[in-house]
């Protein structure tokens, strides 16, 4: 007979409950906050009478977890009285407190064994339903009690959970690979950028990473031109008067970094559109200028929490490939659907293919401006919009931005992870009369506001390239390569014909490098690998008497020797093409 199945929310809840009770018995005393399920196992916050160790006290955590699953106790749900709930956990003060803050009536206690914890369910039948072999503790970290810097520190332990350790193995040798891509850790090798303690969530672009940077900014450049698009430039600091008439001084500014001159106050902008709207503003507008399709690499500023930033995919300081495309309702459509066949293409380009791509519609959110009838308008425009473009999607409730709802564009990457980059945003609100009052005049000569749809491609442009970093694990394809061909002689009498290639290559347009050091061959190779070189040109005298090179790629292959000016063909194909092979 076949074990019953559970869905995997189910499973990691309840292991956190395995956890709970197998901590209780390694820290006797210790008191209990939450346990939720989250992305790929759970955690749950503790209050423990001595400082945990991970390396002495997760294998004996995990050993008491195996113990607890042998005994095989069920689940059982109890239901109590407040009153009851209350005497059942007078000694955790956590959960007291919890209770407290539920409305009077029936309230649940799940118990497996001699464990009790104050809990909704669902869970498995038993702890034998929970692989022993599935899950794994993994870090810890301060949290404080419901997120409140004035309450107590707990011990959040992390761990990893699922439904079989054939999976759990699986997902930790992913791990394994995702700290040998981690991009500070790539960028740091191959001298792409820094970041500085003292000037947290701010990039230092070195050559070669501004070199990547450049190359992905003029390509987005080249490519919406082609689409219709209107580059501007607007200023990275604005008045307070602007912030509070788009609602952002009201809604979000929390994140803005505020000044002060002359008894003005200013903020550093967080985002693009109030500046883009003051632009379709200067001048009359008419229906003939619809669509207005309005770019910018805007330079925006958050104040992002310290501890919620990470190397560059999460910065205070970053560009967007941000533009706003001012239409009537009747072009919502066609427009989304233009903008789909734009993002798909772009993606594509650098190697995410359809399969590749997630897309989430997300709706209005707790916290927002306009009424409940212009966010029905809002909704019901960007899903028929979706259907125009024959989009598919998943709903993600309350998560759209505070002015509109949005579609959010997930890339999967070469590890199976995923990266929320794209999004397109239906906004009524801010070019309304009662925000910033943009205006066109339609063809009977009456006035109406635009609709101004927000989209962005590849989000910010350091977070998309910290995503390339890791899924090309630094290699990029030769297009976006940093150094995309090395001249390396076999012996110093040969530098002088490795450095006329070079030059050769580089008034071509390669990015080349001559590799003259007193270093040995081999270790100038080795050396080019490790700065993920694409191409290796290895020249000797056969080489220099034959006016050819030797052609070795960064993975050890190496092609047949080609002359000079047909390599610079063949590389220029590949740059063309913006192939991703070598």
């Amino acid at each position: 007979m076949s074990s019953p199945t559970f869905p995997l929310e189910t499973i990691r809840h309840s292991t956190s409950h395995v956890m709970a009770e197998a901590v209780s018995r390694v820290f006797p005393g210790a008191k209990f906050g939450i346990g939720p399920a989250i992305d790929n196992g759970f955690y749950y916050d503790f209050d423990l009478p001595r400082a945990i160790d991970p390396e002495q006290d997760f294998p004996a955590i995990e050993k008491e977890m195996r113990r607890i699953i042998a005994d095989n106790a069920a689940f059982e749900r109890i239901e109590l009285s407040k009153a009851d709930a209350k005497a059942m956990f007078l000694e955790q003060p956590y959960k007291l407190e919890l209770i407290e803050g539920l409305e009077d009536g029936t309230i649940s206690v799940y118990k497996q064994g001699a464990f009790a914890d104050l809990c909704r369910g669902p869970h498995v039948g038993g702890t034998r339903d929970i692989k022993a072999d599935s899950f794994k503790l993994m870090s810890t970290a301060g949290a404080y009690w419901k997120g409140d810097e004035k309450r107590p520190m707990l011990t959040r332990i992390y761990a990893v959970c699922f439904e079989k350790g054939v999976d759990l193995a699986a997902y930790l040798k992913m791990l394994e690979e995702a700290e040998k891509r981690d991009h500070r850790k790539v960028g740091r090798e191959m001298d792409l950028f820094h970041l500085d303690e003292e000037n947290p969530g701010q990039v230092f672009w070195h050559d070669k990473g501004w070199t990547v940077y450049r190359t992905i900014e003029d390509y987005v450049r080249r490519k919406i031109r082609a689409n219709g698009y209107i580059e501007v430039k607007t200023p990275s600091v604005m008045p307070k008067s602007l912030w509070e008439r788009s609602g952002h001084w009201a809604k979000y500014r929390e994140n803005m970094f505020i000044t002060e001159s002359e008894k003005r106050h200013f903020a550093l902008k967080p985002m693009n559109c109030p500046g883009h709207i003051e632009i379709f503003k200067q001048g009359i507008k008419s229906y003939r200028d619809l669509p207005l399709r309005m770019a910018e690499f805007g330079s925006c500023t958050r104040n992002e929490a310290s501890g919620a930033l990470h190397g560059i995919m999460r910065v205070r300081g970053f560009v967007q490939d941000d533009a706003h495309i001012f239409c009537t309702e009747a072009q919502i459509g066609s427009e989304v659907k233009e903008f789909v066949r734009l993002l798909k293409e772009i993606y594509a380009d650098f190697g995410f293919g359809e399969d590749k791509i997630i897309v989430k519609f997300s709706t209005r959110p707790e916290l927002r401006v306009g009424d409940d009838a212009t966010w029905d308008k809002a909704e019901s425009a960007l899903a028929d919009a979706c259907k125009v473009a024959n989009l598919a999607y998943e709903i993600a409730p309350g998560e759209g931005a505070f002015y509109g709802p949005k579609l959010e564009f997930t890339l999967v990457d070469a590890l199976g992870r995923h990266w929320q980059c794209g999004t397109m945003q239906v906004d009524y609100q801010l070019p309304s009369k009662e925000r910033l009052d943009a205006v066109f005049v339609a063809e009977d000569g009456t006035r109406y506001h635009p609709v101004m749809l927000h989209r962005a491609i590849l989000g910010s442009l350091e977070r998309f390239i910290g995503i390339l970093i890791e899924h090309f694990s630094g290699a990029f394809p030769m297009w976006l390569s940093p150094e995309q061909a090395a001249l390396i002689p076999v012996a110093g009498t040969f530098n002088e014909y490795a450095e006329k290639v070079a030059a050769e290559l580089k008034a071509a347009g390669l990015r080349v490098s001559a590799e003259l050091d007193d270093s040995r061959m081999n270790a100038k190779i080795r050396a080019c690998q490790a700065r993920k070189i694409p191409y290796m040109l290895v020249v000797g005298q056969k080489e220099a008497d034959e006016g050819t090179v030797s052609i070795r790629l960064r993975d050890g292959r190496q092609l047949p020797a080609m002359n000079v000016a047909d390599f610079v063909e063949y590389a220029k194909g590949k740059i063309a093409s913006l192939s991703q092979e070598l």
